[in-house]
């Protein structure tokens, strides 16, 4: 329980503290003008309050990356509270806040778009059709998981595509609709009910004085099941890849980087919606780190 906490106040440090020199690094000008008063369309580029872009940028990166990870991560023990911690202050915020700032910074360029200006013509080639597969292998992953969890959970009677027909066409309403009619006005609802739950999940054990976490210090060992054929590097890194650093998070960025009214927002949308993240996959390896070593116990030590 007592590394659960530190490592909750490492992250709050970590935006608060870390995050400011990078700030500065990056050269934050409030008084600079953003694209989305510039260039505004209606459509991509269109001013939003400050709250709402944090919610969907947070809906963006998250979803059920930093649960499903998490979760598995925690297989490997209480080492995955280390990766999630550091990974998220020093590598997977750090990330997004550059990716979003140079976005902002270059008229809410794409990834491609911004590859092509500091590496050339290959580079921005290169990751066009990079950044497609990576788009239809997430969203696969993005179908398949909350359509099985809406099936088994919701409505077992449904037949089995369903669901994914009917995400399907969501995601190319979202895309097609103007930024504030359908992902400003939806995603802000599923980002806060996903805070709400790691909320409820974070309460469910702090306040109950018969869970025990197993704190850092009594074993940094490889905790999983199948220890020998799953080593800690790569692969809990691979596992909690969402709740620490994700390239993924640099195609979304550029969509709340075009919503900015001020360069001050920049910090708190980018790097706080990761350090969010990094809470909420905290809460659910904690969570996770409970069950699994319950699951180890014999019934008649319990």
């Amino acid at each position: 329980m007592i590394t659960f906490i530190i490592s909750v106040v490492l992250l709050l440090l970590g935006y608060f503290v870390y995050s400011k020199i990078i700030e500065k690094i990056l050269g934050v000008d409030p008084a600079k003008a953003t694209p989305a008063t510039t260039m505004a369309d209606g459509v991509d580029y269109v001013p939003m309050q400050p709250w709402r872009i944090f919610l969907i940028q947070f809906l963006n990166i998250a979803g059920v990356g930093p649960i499903v990870g998490a979760i598995m991560g925690a297989q490997f023990g209480t080492a995955s509270f280390l990766w999630i911690v550091f990974g998220s202050i020093f590598a997977g915020a750090v990330h997004d806040f550059i990716a979003g700032f140079m976005s902002l910074r270059h008229d809410g360029s794409s990834l491609p778009e911004l590859h092509g200006r500091y590496l050339g013509k290959g580079a921005k080639q290169f990751m066009r059709y990079f950044t497609v597969i990576l788009m239809i292998l997430v969203g696969a992953v993005f179908v398949k998981t909350p359509a099985q969890l809406l099936i088994n959970n919701f409505t077992p009677g449904w037949h089995i595509w369903i669901w994914p027909v009917i995400i399907f066409v969501y995601y190319m309403l979202a895309t097609m609709l103007p930024i504030d009619k359908l992902i400003g006005r939806i995603y802000p609802i599923f980002g806060i009910l996903l805070l709400l739950m790691a909320v409820f999940v974070m309460c469910a054990f702090l306040f109950r004085p018969e869970v025990h976490l197993t704190e850092v210090w009594e074993s940094l060992a490889n905790q999983h099941p199948k220890a020998d054929t799953n080593p800690i590097f790569p692969m809990m890194f691979v596992s909690i890849a969402c709740g620490a650093i994700s390239g993924f998070h640099a195609t979304q960025s550029p969509l709340m980087a075009r919503c900015m009214v001020n360069e001050k927002q920049a910090r708190p949308i980018f790097y706080g919606a990761m350090i969010a993240e990094g809470i909420v996959a905290l809460i659910w390896a904690a969570a996770a780190t409970y069950f699994l070593a319950r699951a180890a116990t014999p019934w008649w030590a319990l």
